[in-house]
């Protein structure tokens, strides 16, 4: 088998940038400890991948939160012929950039076949039922992880193994605690290149309770109940720049009769429009499946479900041009552990695209980034509606 050869793997339709990256040490070193764990010699990396894995049979593997490919790709050449890996990513552009570098591999001959060795599958028993090892980039968050992790615990094989890895900055003592909750063996791996790999075995069946997601809480001076499952921004808690924003329903284009929450997250701000405004129809966006499934389940707890339409989209690029009255959006400024604007300018220029001219986005930022020049080239003329020590309120009309 040859070398696998990561360098080609890109993070696109994701941002790209210099210091943006579709592999890390991470990556290469699950890699290497599921293969010496399955052979039966944890620790013993530089262990031949092909021999320790041939004895999986095909659909025991499952990885999870895969950034863009790596692992998925590099598992299924080493498995060989029909490995069948089951695969769940949070994010819609990870799914995105795995099915783009698969195909591009799959034109090279020792990797043809590549593109049909996997299949996305939402979390849950169909995707880890009966999976024998797992392979997982650990979440920054604990609660997505304690989803996870819970998840593994319920519906997997007894004698699974998680081999859970990312880079030492990212990780945490609590993170070996969350394991520990759902499996009775941990053992933390010597680093690597400033990354490190945490083995679980023994699962621990969840009780009901323990296993109840998405979450809610009722915030009863906004009148709304948030559901969350564990990797949605925020949570049950609503941040403090979409309360901020929440002020300033009422003047958002009183005439528009239609309205999309870009970047919906739990669906706070489309909920709230929905009962505030309850002529209009609402569509509210996200590429994060947890957060469209915490959002779907915000809209049924307040009553909105019948105006509030969400779907799951890479910033609105399933929207046609000029189909929208009003668009809200409090953009992310990280890509992964990266301070970055670019996803915020992908969001504006989706905006733009997707708003009729004389559309309003009204955008909620931290006021450091200094965004108004931007959504004016992008979107057209930005008047500052409001500012507080943290943040700011634009309004940009479309062109």
């Amino acid at each position: 088998m040859p070398e696998f050869p990561f360098e080609r793997l890109r993070r696109w339709p994701d941002v790209e940038a210099a210091n943006l990256f579709a592999v890390d040490a991470s990556d290469r070193l699950i890699l290497d400890e599921a293969a010496a764990a399955i052979a039966g010699q944890a620790g013993a990396a530089g262990s031949s991948e092909t021999a320790a894995l041939a004895g999986l049979t095909p659909g025991q593997v499952v990885v999870l939160e895969d950034h863009y490919g790596a692992l998925t790709l590099a598992a299924a050449a080493m498995l060989g012929a029909q490995p069948n890996i089951r695969v769940h990513q949070d994010a819609l552009s990870g799914e995105h950039a795995l099915d783009r570098n698969a195909a591009d591999l799959s034109g090279s001959e020792p990797f043809a076949g590549l593109a049909g060795a996997y299949r996305h599958l939402p979390l849950g028993a169909d995707l880890l039922q009966g999976a024998r090892v797992v392979l997982l980039q650990l979440p920054r968050s604990l609660a997505a992880l304690d989803e996870l992790a819970g998840a593994i615990a319920r519906f997997a094989a007894d004698d699974v193994t998680v081999i859970a890895g990312g880079r030492i900055k990212h990780m945490s003592v609590a993170m070996n605690e969350v394991l520990r909750r759902h499996f009775d063996e941990l053992t933390v791996t010597p680093a690597r290149q400033k990354s490190r790999v945490l083995v679980a075995t023994r699962p621990i069946l969840p009780d009901d309770s323990a296993a109840s997601w998405p979450r809610s809480v009722e915030h009863a001076d906004l009148g709304l109940t948030v559901c969350a499952h564990g990797a949605a921004f925020a949570g049950t808690t609503i941040d403090i720049g979409t309360r901020f924003l929440l002020d300033y329903l009422d003047r958002m284009k009183p005439d528009a009769a239609t309205a999309i929450d870009l970047g919906c997250g739990t669906g706070v701000l489309a909920a709230a429009l929905a009962l505030r405004r309850p002529g209009v129809q609402v569509l509210a966006t996200d590429q994060s499946a947890a957060a469209v499934a915490s959002a779907t389940a915000t809209m049924q707890a307040n009553g909105v479900a019948d105006r509030v339409r969400v779907l799951r989209d890479d910033a609105l690029g399933t929207q046609p041009d000029a189909s929208s009255e009003l668009i809200l959006l409090n953009p992310p400024f990280h890509i992964g552990s990266s301070v970055h604007a670019g996803i915020a300018l992908k969001l504006f220029e989706d905006a733009a695209r997707v708003l009729r001219p004389g559309g309003e986005l009204w955008a909620v930022w931290n006021t450091h980034l200094g965004y108004r020049p931007a959504l004016t080239r992008i979107v057209g003329q930005t008047h500052q509606v409001a500012r507080n020590t943290k943040f700011t309120i634009t309004v940009s009309t479309r062109r």
